[in-house]
């Protein structure tokens, strides 16, 4: 017989496949009697899982939303898909979506056991990137997976890192925190080759390995890891800085798209924006995401590119 155990677990599984069980089905999937039913629901409800029971002769037991998010038992092909499935969700231009996802894969990778993260890799190689990635920089999940965990972790980090002169360099790290910004990834870390803290991009992160060495975190000379980056870029060549005015308030703006541009408030009802890029295309799209009116400064291959986008969306529209 089944230790109560692995019991619990196969009966937290079966609740969170099927919306409702008769307790007699239950104990029939289980082998055991209804009064073991009803002891193993005690336990998960020790546990936190909001278990409903239903009286009577057809009464039965189902999951029901909790105030918290309670551990979740997956099959493997459901671990797989999830794993693949937040992979590609990782790779998001919107910081609020991405950023969890990452957080998330690094949770699902550590537990995976290794004939999975075969499967996920092998499915991984041999699908398309979807083309409207094309316009960010690619970054291997397994990278991001590796860098979420060792910030989690505080485990000391090492791997090849190409300058934007293409010089490729070994770098030992005692990595912070990972930042999307700008469609872009960074991790933000301190060198312990050249005793500071740095900002590096992830699409030019190569072959991370963790050392297994923890460190006790230093404090980050910024108030937070996003402005720390957004200082480094700040003070970094760009290829443009789009400056508008958006008909809209400002903590609405900062809500939307505050992690990709600078939004100072002017008025009730609109702002000013700043907003540095390599992409007129990224940079028309964020104002887009606003859902406002908004009024470009005089900026004349900003204005000629944002006509080209509204012929294509008109000649769509008709």
């Amino acid at each position: 017989m089944a230790s109560t155990s692995s019991r619990t677990l196969r009966l937290l599984a079966l609740l969170q496949s099927h919306r409702y069980w008769p307790g007699a089905d239950l104990a029939d999937r289980l082998g055991v009697s209804l009064r073991t039913v009803r002891r193993d629901v005690e336990r998960l409800r020790e546990l936190g899982y909001p278990v409903q029971a239903q009286a009577g002769v057809d009464g039965g037991y189902q999951l029901a939303p909790g105030a918290a998010l309670p551990p979740l038992v997956l099959t493997d092909e459901e671990a797989v898909a999830l794993a693949i499935s937040l992979m590609n969700t990782a790779q998001s231009p919107t910081p609020a979506i991405a950023e969890p996802a990452v957080q998330a894969l690094a949770k699902i990778v550590s537990v995976l056991p290794k004939r999975l993260r075969q499967q996920v890799e092998a499915v991984r190689v041999a699908t398309e990137p979807f083309p409207a990635r094309a316009a960010g920089a690619g970054i291997d999940p397994n990278v991001l997976a590796a860098v979420a965990q060792s910030c989690r972790d505080s485990v000391r980090l090492e791997f090849r890192y190409r300058s934007a002169a293409g010089a490729d360099t070994e770098r030992r790290v005692d990595p912070h925190r990972l930042v999307s910004l700008d469609r872009r990834w960074y991790l933000v870390g301190y060198d312990l080759t050249r005793h500071e803290w740095r900002t590096f991009r992830l699409d030019r992160l190569r072959e991370p390995r963790t050392t297994g060495t923890r460190f006790a975190p230093r404090k980050l000379p910024a108030e937070d890891a996003v402005s720390f980056v957004r200082s480094g870029l700040r003070n970094a060549p760009t290829s443009y800085l789009v400056q508008a005015r958006v008909d809209a308030p400002a903590d609405q703006v900062r809500r939307l798209i505050g992690r990709w541009a600078e939004v100072q408030g002017e008025a009730a009802d609109h702002c000013r924006l700043q907003l540095r890029t390599d992409s007129l295309d990224w940079a028309i799209f964020a104002l887009g995401v606003t859902g406002a009116r908004f009024h470009i400064d005089d900026q004349p291959e900003v204005l000629d590119h944002l006509r080209e986008w509204a012929d294509r969306f008109a000649a769509a529209s008709a």
